[in-house]
């Protein structure tokens, strides 16, 4: 967690900002905050980072993604393509803004394949929702034709993969909008917090509105405003956007950091058979997150997952079983068990999500194990690290002796 290894003076002075004035809100008070305004700080690094024309920030990237959902159009009864293995909240969102979601396959780039959306469309396709999942990219050439072939919206979840690039192009700003969370497990951190990019005026100038109980943020009297459309409250608060200003700012030093330390580790893991790693359709543009490694097959995956455990070796995720980023676990949603009715339960599921077949999805994620990647690491502990990954491997790997 590279944002959460560099907590400093710089995060305190940008909250030493905020408490000084009293003024937790990210609107109104200006005479009171001493032109302190760190939402717009916030969004001004982001900027810097991506290119983006514009940027908002919102209370989670859970909730600038529903924002960049809904802003670019796409609403209640729409289908939407989304992929099996992701955190859950980018189905979620989906459900959420009244959309259908409709799942299809992964490849090894861990991203919706090309191959995988084709064979998902219909006729009632509006939208996909694609999500940069682990720190890297998809495969943004074949989508993109898809998208143009068949008229279709694209919406990014790049909340794991903020400062990622394909072809010198930020993630998120391939389709009409994008979404970054800055959690507490992200490349940057701002304890809670998200923020949704976009090169179109109309769909932020929809989301500044739509987040904000649909205030137009024109004027100096706040209960005068305008509300020319209904939105809802996903409003970042002044604290959080004050941690990820300065978090922000430390981006580029851990990218450098995070792509050496990735680069040390693949080294020495391609010295052992069986291990290969995932796709990234432009290596230049990975944020190097996580290392992802792939096993010949599930079962050498779970073996792989025992030996790691035996030996004491933490910091990895097998997301094959995890409960929150692999439809396997996903009980609820298959069982559609919900507080109160959504859209999709008077509409209709466009599939069955409980016997669906993903295969490919199973294949990859079955295969795959992640390592979050450390900026504060020292060579000496990375080679420990891949020395422990490698021994458990070959252990998993070893022929069976009857």
């Amino acid at each position: 967690m590279p944002g959460t290894e560099l907590f400093g003076e710089e995060e305190r002075k940008e909250v030493n900002d905020v408490m000084q004035t009293g003024i937790l809100m990210r609107y109104t008070h200006d005479q009171q905050r001493n032109n302190h305004w760190k939402a717009r700080d916030f969004e001004t690094e982001v900027k810097k980072i991506t290119g983006a024309k514009y940027a908002h920030a919102a209370s989670s990237g859970s909730t600038a993604l529903a924002t960049a959902l809904a802003s670019a159009g796409i609403g209640a009864g729409d289908e939407v393509i989304v992929p099996p293995f992701t955190f859950i909240a980018s189905v979620e969102a989906v459900l959420f803004v009244g959309a259908l979601p409709v799942f299809a396959d992964i490849d090894e780039t861990l991203c919706l394949s090309a191959d995988g959306i084709k064979k998902a469309i219909t006729s009632k396709t509006k939208a996909i929702c694609l999500v940069h999942m682990c720190g890297g990219m998809a495969d943004m050439d074949g989508i993109i034709d898809i998208c143009t072939k068949n008229n279709l919206i694209l919406v990014e979840d790049a909340g794991q993969a903020f400062a990622a690039s394909y072809k010198g192009k930020s993630v998120g700003l391939f389709g009409k909008a994008g979404a970054y969370s800055f959690d507490f497990f992200k490349i940057a951190t701002a304890g809670e917090g998200g923020v949704l990019v976009t090169d179109d005026e109309r769909v932020y100038k929809h989301a500044e509105t739509y987040s904000d109980h649909g205030h137009t943020h024109i004027g100096n009297n706040r209960g005068m405003e305008q509300h020319p459309i209904i939105g809802f409250n996903y409003r970042i608060s002044e604290l959080n956007a004050a941690v990820g200003v300065a978090q922000t700012r430390k981006v580029p030093a851990i990218l450098e950091k995070n792509r050496f330390n990735k680069k040390i580790l693949m080294a020495e893991l391609s010295k052992t058979s069986g291990i290969s790693f995932s796709k990234l359709p432009d290596p230049a543009g990975d944020s190097a997150t996580f290392l992802n490694i792939l096993l010949p097959d599930t079962e050498a995956a779970k073996r792989t997952v025992g030996e790691l455990n035996a030996a004491g070796v933490g910091g990895f995720n097998y997301w094959f079983t995890n409960m929150y980023h692999f439809i396997n676990q996903w009980d609820h949603l298959k069982e559609m068990r919900t507080a109160s009715k959504l859209p999709v339960q008077v509409l209709g599921a466009p599939q069955n999500y409980a016997t669906m077949q993903l295969p490919k999805s199973q294949e990859v994620v079955g295969r795959l194990i992640s390592f979050g990647i450390r900026c504060t690491w020292t060579e000496q502990e990375m080679k420990t690290l891949a020395a422990k990954i490698s021994e458990a491997v070959t252990k998993a790997l070893k022929p069976v002796t009857i």
